[in-house]
């Protein structure tokens, strides 16, 4: 296994070109990925086979993840600069109606989603345009449609735009400062516990750690020691490197799109590097 787990942010729209736009470079990746002749696989594959669930021949791989839950990730809308944006969750569905299901059978994405209702209104209101884009209602229509999980990003992404010290005396803006265990409960299990609410009888297995922040204290103490107990599997972090059977667990490497890499080209470099180690 050597998996690149590639994530998307939906809220990334800066114009309609490929480098600043994740929803134009999605659509052209799932294109290259076809071209290239690999696979795209669940995020939750390479998981169940880091911790020895399974045995699947998991060569020649990629997986899919989004961040923060955006109506975007579901929803094709219209932007007030940018003009119509096509959803990630469209977008598979229109890879898989010019390609047909057998030309990739396991088509999937997870979404990682923040869960506190408030803080989506929140970061709607100052972050976005204000036109409540980040709903909870499209989540369980996703998870029922075969092609997107809902996971966990946090309860409310330690967000900057939240009022400061948070719950538990957390600075805002920096997910390094969830440093205790009050902290992590409220941001990690308080999330999965409403997540599982919402979704029942599903409930969330990975975490993604908000800003790619992988905090030391989560990583190497409360995840090993809750996460488990509160239902989760890994934590996805970024780390710009292949998904192995070393990977650690609970901070298993992504790439990021318009960060690790800004074009298909640079794309093409990264998939094809991975194959040939």
């Amino acid at each position: 296994m050597q998996v690149p787990v590639l994530t998307y942010h939906g809220v990334n729209i800066d114009g309609n070109a490929y480098a600043g736009n994740d929803h134009v470079a999605f659509a052209a990746d799932l294109e290259l990925i076809h071209e290239l002749g690999l696979r795209i696989v669940p995020a939750q594959w390479v998981v169940d086979q880091l911790l020895g669930r399974t045995q699947r021949d998991l060569r020649r791989c990629v997986a899919l993840t989004c961040d923060d839950g955006s109506n975007f990730d579901y929803d094709d809308l219209d932007h007030p600069t940018h003009g119509r944006q096509i959803s990630f969750h469209s977008a598979l569905r229109a890879f898989r109606a010019r390609h047909g299901e057998r030309a990739q059978p396991d088509l999937h994405l997870t979404s990682f989603v923040i869960a506190d209702p408030f803080a989506r209104k929140r970061m709607d209101e100052q972050c976005l345009v204000g036109r409540d884009w980040m709903q909870s209602r499209w989540w369980r229509a996703a998870r029922d449609g075969g092609l997107v999980a809902i996971e966990n990003h946090s309860w409310d992404h330690n967000h900057p735009c939240l009022a400061t010290p948070g719950p538990h005396g957390l600075a805002r803006g920096d997910f390094h400062a969830v440093a205790d265990d009050a902290q992590a409960e409220f941001e990690i299990a308080q999330s999965q516990h409403f997540l599982a609410q919402q979704l029942a009888p599903h409930a969330p297995r990975l975490f993604c750690y908000p800003f790619g922040h992988v905090n030391d204290f989560l990583r190497t103490d409360w995840l090993p020691r809750r996460g488990p107990a509160v239902g989760l599997d890994a934590a996805f972090g970024d780390g710009a490197a292949p998904a192995t059977p070393a990977s650690d667990r609970w901070n298993v490497p992504r790439y990021i799109c318009g960060w690790h890499w800004r074009s298909p080209e640079a794309l093409r470099g990264i998939l094809e590097a991975a194959n040939r180690e």
